[in-house]
């Protein structure tokens, strides 16, 4: 079986944004990058695929040369090689293109990616992947058993989970519980220096252009009403923050 990650190299979630060149490029000083958080869980998933069913498994990155240490990060967890599609990745559509026409002829049985990234947070690259590939798509994938070419899942939806049932080949975006996250070991740190790292050329061009980033507007302040003055925070819901 052949798997193919798609991960995502993102600002720690913990970081400080800010913007520069009048608000129309991200700032990258003192950025921490990582995996994207959901990505890590479908890494995670395919490394468990890759021990129990002989898999071979490839991660694919679509961006620039500062997102290889996450790369090598994902090839010490437990990737077999690594493909860098050396591009900014500017918008979802160009993503996911560039991930449909790596995959197209590589045969890959399955395509596992996080259910979102966390800095753009769009959420459609895995549905935009299965079209373009002519594959089923599912997500958020919580649970994830293959079983010859029959593929059993359970995905979130409102108020609780929905099992289904498919075959391979299918593309998945993937979210906790479906692994747990693994850490690289010694070995495989050392090991991921020596594994290939393939880079290509986009084999399109990006259909976006940033115009301006900007922040969401600082809270405002908070009134206290107490709890025996309910006629006042009614009123106060009513005429400003109008939601009654």
């Amino acid at each position: 079986m052949k798997i193919l990650v798609c991960i995502s190299s993102v600002p720690d979630t913990t970081s400080k944004i800010s913007f520069e060149e009048n608000d129309t490029k991200f700032n990258k000083t003192g950025i921490q990058y990582i995996i994207g958080p959901y990505d890590d869980y479908a890494l995670a998933r395919a490394v468990e695929l890759k021990e129990t069913h002989a898999a071979t498994v490839t991660v694919l990155n679509v961006g620039l040369a500062d997102s290889e240490p996450q790369i090598r990060k994902a090839l010490a967890i437990g990737a077999d090689d690594a493909v860098r599609i050396d591009a900014e990745p500017t918008d979802s559509f160009f993503v996911a293109n560039e991930i449909a026409n790596y995959a197209k002829d590589k045969s890959f049985d399955l395509i596992l990616m996080g259910r979102e990234t966390t800095d753009y947070n769009s959420g459609v690259v895995h549905g935009m992947v299965g079209e373009m590939l002519g594959m089923p798509s599912f997500s958020p994938v919580m649970e994830l058993n293959i079983d010859g070419t029959a593929v059993k899942l359970s995905k979130e939806i409102e108020g609780g989970k929905e099992k289904l049932e498919t075959s391979l080949p299918c593309v998945m975006g993937c979210q906790e519980p479906i692994a747990e996250w693994k850490i690289p070991n010694m070995r495989g740190i050392m090991g991921a220096r020596t594994k290939p790292l393939q880079v290509i050329a986009p084999s399109t061009g990006s259909l976006t252009a940033i115009e301006k980033y900007e922040l969401p507007p600082a809270k405002g302040a908070c009134k206290m009403i107490s709890a025996e003055d309910a006629g006042s925070l009614i009123a106060l819901l009513q005429t400003e923050a109008k939601v009654l």
